[in-house]
């Protein structure tokens, strides 16, 4: 027999307010394809801003905001080398994390929904 949460016992799919919070965070920090494109310059190891500019050909403020926002989701770590800092994923769950929706995004159909959304925008 199954008992619900109601009598005190943990449903296994269930997933706390708090945890599902963390998440939610984790999966805004996501949410924007540069941030995404971040991570994905970190794969191969830390890179400093300006490694991560060069790459990318964002400016530097734009990298450096992108990067605030992927630190408050636990998702990078800093550390300070003299002047620069460098940046490197927080985790082997982010790495898992990253290629759990690369995975996911190889099994759309060609063109993305945003790329649907923005040609039905345009006309």
């Amino acid at each position: 027999m199954s008992v619900g949460p109601a009598s005190g016992d943990v449903v296994m799919g269930l997933i706390a307010e708090g945890e599902a919070n963390l998440i939610a965070d984790a999966t805004f920090a996501l949410s924007t394809p540069s941030r995404v494109q971040i991570l994905g310059c970190l794969l191969d190891g830390p890179r400093a801003v300006g490694e991560i500019t060069a790459l990318l050909g964002m400016e530097q403020s734009a990298v450096s905001h992108q990067l605030r926002v992927l630190r408050e989701a636990a998702l990078v770590k800093s550390e300070r080398h003299g002047k620069r800092r460098v940046y490197a994923l927080s985790g082997d769950a982010v790495r898992e994390l990253l290629a759990a929706a690369r995975h996911l995004a190889a099994q759309q159909p060609v063109g993305s929904r945003r790329e649907r959304a923005a040609g039905a925008a345009g006309g």
